[in-house]
């Protein structure tokens, strides 16, 4: 497995561990996860350098399962190596689909631009067209030049929703756990609270990566939970677990000013994905749902947390959300002004 150490990475290990399957777990770090079974082997290895990959495949493996295969390079590297592997299973993301009028995550910053996808989304949508630009076209590229491959290398490829759990570098989750840690009691919320961005728990991701690595094929599937709860369900499942009540003050529409009521999730439109195709295709049945995950993923960022600055703890939520993620000063402004306006 390339990225074992990864979010995904160390719930898949124990999942294909767990299921009998003799894994090898390959990071950049050759580190190991203390929930490992002891049977799993680690290896330290950086796919981009070359002939690192090829040599620590030596033989040849039967599933070669990759969390950190970005772009079309990546898919020639795995197309390159198909006389020692297998099948493949590969994640890639939900970003690469658009809407009728060719909007997509990536065009979220324009005016407009939030994509208005079928309820719930299947498979079968369009994509964005492949290139080297940005995320989500990388993933098409990726997509595409690995399905080309056909017989020679059967791969899953899963599209995965909004990630959560522990060990994420980009826990949208830690939007509501921080303020509610630094004592905050009200919250605001753009588009009435109504965003949904489906999340995938890594333990659902994990358990479809065990049910592909059993029935190699050439497919795309969803990757997501039950349920897509909308962003106010999700903060007040939050409060639950943490065990604090916070008054919500709902916005119809955008952030009315600079970052205010913008959270991970939020957008004009929901985004669901259809989890069909892996039911039929892969017997596949959630692990858990969302709500019944959260404890652990609460507790995790908590400990994070603690003694530490947000953006130590997370640097990579400073590069993808910015400073405005947590404008006390804007909200506590606006907060007042919408008081003001109610006398």
């Amino acid at each position: 497995m390339l990225g074992a150490t990864g979010q995904i990475g160390r719930a898949a290990v124990r999942a294909l561990a767990a299921d009998g399957w003799e894994v090898t777990a390959a990071s950049r770090g050759g580190g190991r996860d203390e929930a490992w079974d002891a049977g799993v082997r680690t290896v330290a290895l950086d796919r981009d350098e070359e002939g690192a990959l090829e040599k620590a495949l030596g033989d040849g493996c039967d599933v070669l399962v990759d969390m950190v295969a970005f772009d079309g390079a990546h898919a020639r590297q795995l197309t390159g190596l198909a006389d020692r592997i297998g099948s493949a299973v590969v994640i890639s993301s939900g970003a690469v689909y658009e809407d009728e009028r060719g909007r997509s995550f990536d065009t979220q910053a324009e005016p407009d631009g939030f994509p208005r996808y079928p309820v719930p989304l299947p498979e079968s949508q369009a994509t964005v067209a492949p290139g080297d630009a940005t995320y989500g076209t990388r993933k098409v590229l990726l997509e595409r030049e690995l399905l080309a491959a056909g017989e020679a290398l059967p791969v899953t490829l899963l599209r995965a929703g909004a990630v959560h759990g522990p060990y994420c570098r980009t826990p949208r989750e830690l939007y509501v756990v921080k303020r509610l840690l630094d004592g905050r009691r009200r919250r605001v919320l753009a588009y009435g609270g109504e965003s949904r961005f489906h999340p995938v728990h890594v333990s659902n991701a994990a358990e479809l990566i065990r049910l592909a690595a059993g029935k190699p094929g050439s497919r795309v599937l969803n990757a997501a939970d039950p349920e897509a709860p909308t962003v106010a369900e999700i903060a007040s499942a939050i409060d639950a677990v943490l065990g604090r009540e916070t008054e919500t003050v709902l916005i119809d529409g955008p952030a009315p000013e600079g970052h205010v009521g913008e959270t991970p999730w939020s957008g004009a439109h929901p985004v669901v994905y259809d989890m069909t195709a892996a039911g039929e295709q892969l017997g596949y049945r959630p692990v858990t749902g969302y709500v019944e995950s959260l404890p652990e993923t609460v507790e995790w960022l908590a400990g994070e947390l603690a003694g530490r600055d947000w953006r130590e703890a997370f640097p990579k939520m400073l590069t993808s959300y910015g400073e405005g993620l947590f404008d006390y000063a804007a909200e506590d402004a606006w907060l007042a002004a919408y008081d003001r306006g109610r006398r």
